[in-house]
């Protein structure tokens, strides 16, 4: 999708027009610049072997740094909550230039849970200690990292299964969820009877499913749900009658949203594209096309300090977009050859670890159970005023 903020010029200023073909050649050596101005490399794997040999089903369906980088907790339909020390990740023994762990031996401990885990997320303001999770059947729940124990559990959308969660970062305590019964509620676990519901939406009339939550993170009062009727909605959390803002442009069900800063929201579809959006203007800036993904959860993650986005493809793929340019600038994997979607597994979860500009860690999960560690870093230094030229 052509960039449409090229379209607003300076009052007085006469726009030289550029031909199509200079234009689109400028486009694509700006692009290759992108693709070579970092580098990737896989640098760890952890599996088990019943992973590999399929006889334990582990998709790993949520992947999450806590706040100070420093533990990744994942989750799926293993039952288990997992947690590794992002230090230890690499220290066993090595295979080529890559580092091969076991589950068991890579993770600092894991709790397990009563249901299959569809979203975890760390709590802010309490460290690393607190843990919430969304489940299969209905459940919010915190975990006490420390005591490795439910601290609070609260049964919700009429035990239909819960995809979201997320927290208030203006007020960490308040948490909100969303789930197939069409709606997205916020709690307070400060109110007795299992923590009162503060607000309830349905933001479609028909009871579309909403499949993710998220808080603007930088401390305003939004928070927006994606839902399956293909829209973004976003609400003010001092006033939940309606939305502030609807955006409306994907073609199939939203999966994922995603706050790039205070205005800008990336959203992820089975449409199989993702798209960058400005909010106060309710307008597309870019859409990123590349990856497969028709009919299930994929990932979708930002590294904000990087301005880099990702997520995973129903092909086994990682795919890494610049938020410059909607095509991919890494991808990792073979796309198989000749097999139907069944016959291969898919990339279900990505995550960054939000720290440093230059250096980046990426976690990618699969449904096959396995964790691939990828390191990243920038050839060469790019100024502030170039990462946010679109």
């Amino acid at each position: 999708m052509t960039d449409i903020s090229s379209n607003f010029h300076q009052e007085g200023v006469v726009e030289i027009q550029v031909p199509q073909e200079e234009e689109k050649e400028k486009e694509d050596q700006e692009e290759e610049k992108a693709s070579c101005e970092w580098d990737f490399h896989l640098s760890t794997v952890i599996s088990s072997c019943n992973s590999i040999n399929g006889s334990v089903c582990d998709t790993l369906g949520v992947l999450e740094f806590d706040p100070c980088g420093n533990f990744l907790a994942s989750g799926g339909i293993a039952r288990k909550i997992r947690i590794y020390g992002v230090n230890s990740l690499s220290q066993e023994e090595r295979e080529g230039d890559r580092v091969v762990l076991d589950h068991g031996n890579a993770c600092n401990y894991y709790i397990c849970t009563p249901a299959k885990l569809s979203s975890l997320k760390w709590k802010p303001g309490w460290g690393s200690r607190v843990l919430g999770s969304g489940d299969y059947d209905g459940v919010v729940m915190e975990y006490d990292l420390e005591k490795k124990m439910p601290v609070f559990e609260r049964d919700e959308h009429g035990g239909r299964r819960v995809w979201s969660i997320d927290y208030c970062h203006s007020d960490p305590v308040l948490g909100a969820s969303g789930g197939d019964d069409g709606t997205m509620q916020m709690w307070d676990p400060r109110c007795g009877d299992n923590g009162k519901c503060l607000a309830m939406v349905q933001p479609c009339k028909q009871y579309s499913p909403v499949c993710c939550v998220e808080f603007n993170p930088f401390r305003g009062p939004i928070v927006a749900v994606g839902c399956v009727d293909r829209k973004v909605y976003a609400y003010d959390m001092r006033k939940m009658m309606d939305p502030v803002f609807v955006l409306d442009g994907h073609q199939k069900a939203v999966t994922y949203i995603r706050f790039l800063d205070e205005r800008t929201i990336v959203s992820s579809s089975v449409d199989g594209c993702l798209k960058m959006w400005d909010a106060e203007d309710q307008r597309v800036i870019r859409t990123y096309k590349g990856h497969n993904n028709s009919r299930r959860f994929v990932g979708l993650s930002v590294w904000r300090p990087g301005g880099l986005i990702c997520c995973g493809s129903e092909s086994n793929q990682v795919f890494v977009y610049d938020k410059r340019w909607g095509e991919p600038i890494w991808v990792y994997g073979c796309e198989p050859m000749g097999l139907t979607r069944h016959d291969h597994g898919f990339v279900s979860s990505v995550c960054w670890q939000q720290k440093e500009e230059n250096r980046c860690t990426l976690v990618a999960g699969d449904s096959d159970g396995v964790l691939r560690v990828f390191s990243g870093k920038r050839r060469y230094s790019v100024t502030d005023s170039e990462l946010n030229n679109f």
